[in-house]
């Protein structure tokens, strides 16, 4: 049971072309890239309303992706991607601007690609 403690499964789509930074770690001979991409995912709930009118509800999610993970996601996902993500809840604090701020993520760690968007194709 302590698998499913801080996990989170979501199907949607990816809401902007996933963004990849590089981070160097260590110093001379120990030195390593590691790299990690960053993306937004739209999920989507579906319901009737009172006047029996169908509604959508869409919530937005920051998702990150480090190592091989980070590289998949460079090369399998663009706008509009319907994926399935799996990973865990972290939130970070952080200060811009002189206020101190705080941000809530999934960590990846499983992707399944459901459709994948050809180039040029809309959204």
């Amino acid at each position: 049971m302590n698998a499913i403690r801080n996990s989170v499964r979501l199907i949607g789509n990816v809401g902007n072309a996933p963004e990849l930074k590089e981070f160097e770690n260590g110093t001379g001979k120990n030195k390593t890239i590691q790299k990690m991409a960053r993306f937004s995912m739209a999920t989507n709930e579906n319901y009737v309303d009172r006047k029996g009118e169908r509604q959508t509800n869409t919530e937005w999610h920051n998702v990150v992706a480090w190592g091989k993970s980070a590289e998949l996601v460079e090369k399998l996902l663009q706008k509009g991607t319907e994926v399935v993500v799996e990973g865990k809840i972290a939130t970070r604090s952080y200060e811009k601007d002189g206020v101190k701020r705080s941000s809530t993520e999934i960590v990846l760690s499983e992707l399944l690609v459901l459709n994948k968007k050809t180039v040029g194709q809309e959204a």
